[in-house]
């Protein structure tokens, strides 16, 4: 999925999942700005496919993740000491705290990443811009680019790219089972809800005046419906997102608003919501039905997709 960012519920399921990482074996130690060599016994060198074609990793010591689920995902593997840098969606993760950043996911900074000497980058098929991951490979850099998450179980296939190219595939094996479990746990909780509440989910940064209605093919879409609500925007016949209008809110008639939570305080919060086109006058509107997520936690592209999701359906039916 494409926005991202993350909040202290989303840091919460993180360390939970590190602690996983910790307890499969892993002595990692949290990093001092210099990275220690891949564990010993990694199953590299490792060939994945990738957007991009077949890419051979040979040294796994230098990490870069490109996004905040791929960061959330390698440090899940027990790799924290081994990431060199990260973007600023990953900056926000604990296990973050004093690596070097180098612009966000979309505007990545080149000469940054190369500063940091990696041996391995790692990311979504969206990251870019182009000419910086040109620029990367140019210069010799092994790029693993993954297909973006579509939808919850998405994840599970990317955590076990990751840790293939990693070289810790037994790890990647342990923790995408885990997520699949917890996946499949909360889409049964949200189809066994007696509630089909209808929901609108509203992309809004009040300091950009930008406001949207997502839809089909965005990452909210798929959560939406795993756990047993109705994307209204979809339903209405919208492609990613669309300017929000009250003609769109109205036609849409939500029971839920379902926004990130950095939109929520963009605006003020609830408040500042009901005051966006349309919105008042819907059932949720008018119930202030109006419930929040971070980036990271609807993007369900990482190890936390089964938490985040469970919690997704007990914010829509409780």
């Amino acid at each position: 999925m494409r926005l991202r960012r993350t909040s202290l519920k989303v840091a919460a399921a993180v360390l939970a999942v590190t602690a996983f990482a910790t307890a499969c074996g892993d002595d990692d130690k949290k990093s001092d700005g210099k990275a220690d060599k891949a564990p010993a016994g990694s199953a590299l060198p490792a060939t994945v496919d990738t957007t991009m074609g077949k890419v051979t990793v040979k040294d796994a010591s230098r990490i870069v993740p490109l996004g905040g689920d791929i960061a959330q995902t390698v440090y899940a593997l027990g790799l924290a000491s081994n990431v060199v840098g990260v973007d600023t969606s990953g900056a926000v993760l604990p296990e973050s705290k004093g690596k070097p950043t180098f612009g966000n996911s979309r505007g990545l900074n080149p000469e940054g990443i190369l500063a940091q000497r990696p041996t391995v980058a790692i990311g979504s098929a969206s990251v870019g811009p182009r000419t910086a991951i040109d620029q990367l490979k140019a210069a010799g850099v092994p790029i693993v680019l993954i297909p973006d998450s579509s939808k919850p179980e998405d994840a599970i296939t990317r955590i076990t790219t990751i840790a293939t190219a990693l070289g810790v595939p037994d790890k990647g094996k342990t923790l995408a089972d885990r997520t699949a479990g917890e996946i499949a746990g909360a889409k049964a909780k949200g189809a066994q809800a007696a509630t089909k509440p209808r929901v609108a989910f509203l992309y809004i940064r009040g300091q950009a005046n930008l406001y949207q209605i997502g839809g089909k093919g965005l990452g909210p879409d798929s959560m939406i419906t795993a756990a047993g609500g109705i994307d209204t925007g979809t339903e209405l016949g919208v492609e990613m997102s669309a300017a929000l209008t009250p003609e769109a809110m109205v036609s849409a008639k939500p029971d839920v608003i379902l926004v990130f939570q950095k939109g929520l305080e963009s605006v003020g919060g609830v408040d500042g919501v009901l005051k966006l086109p349309g919105v008042a006058q819907t059932p949720a509107g008018q119930n202030r039905k109006v419930v929040a997520m971070d980036d990271l936690e609807l993007g369900g592209g990482g190890p936390t997709a089964g938490v985040a999701l469970n919690k997704l359906v007990d914010l829509l039916h409780g």
